[in-house]
């Protein structure tokens, strides 16, 4: 087995530890190993293989690293998710709501959620509403025309 082909296991187990890891630090340091092993597929020495892989490790904690992490972090500021993103969304009703009858579902995104009016009014099935507030497991709701 030649070096470069040691310099490019080092990578390949570097990529997967960050995989399971956050913050592309090891990421850098696979970088340097596929440098180290390019150099050293190119007759390089030890201490010139220690360069490179110093070097571009360098270089990707300094570049790359940061345009990763602002490329990551981006798409995920200010989303909701879970239960908290259907809050404004618009939803069909499916079962009529009564606060009297203690009935009410409504449909959306293909699942099927209990549903109260905000207001204690009934609203017949198949009324567009736009979801309040959710309570645990039970969305508050208003006629959409009532928005």
């Amino acid at each position: 087995m030649e070096i470069w082909h040691i310099w490019v296991i080092v990578a390949l187990v570097l990529v997967v530890v960050e995989i399971f890891t956050q913050g592309f630090a090891v990421l850098c340091l696979a970088f340097g190993a596929v440098a180290a092993a390019v150099a050293a597929a190119c007759s390089a020495g030890v201490s010139g293989q220690l360069i490179w892989f110093s070097v571009v490790t360098l270089i990707s904690f300094i570049l790359v690293r940061p345009l990763l992490l602002r490329s990551f972090r981006r798409g995920n500021a200010g989303r909701e998710s879970g239960t908290a993103a259907l809050k404004g969304r618009e939803a069909v009703v499916s079962e009529r709501i009564s606060a009297a009858d203690n009935t009410g579902r409504v449909a959306i995104d293909g699942d099927d959620w209990k549903a109260v009016s905000s207001d204690g009014s009934v609203i017949e099935k198949g009324i567009r509403v736009i979801i309040l507030d959710v309570d645990s497991v039970i969305l508050k709701v208003i006629p959409k025309s009532g928005v």
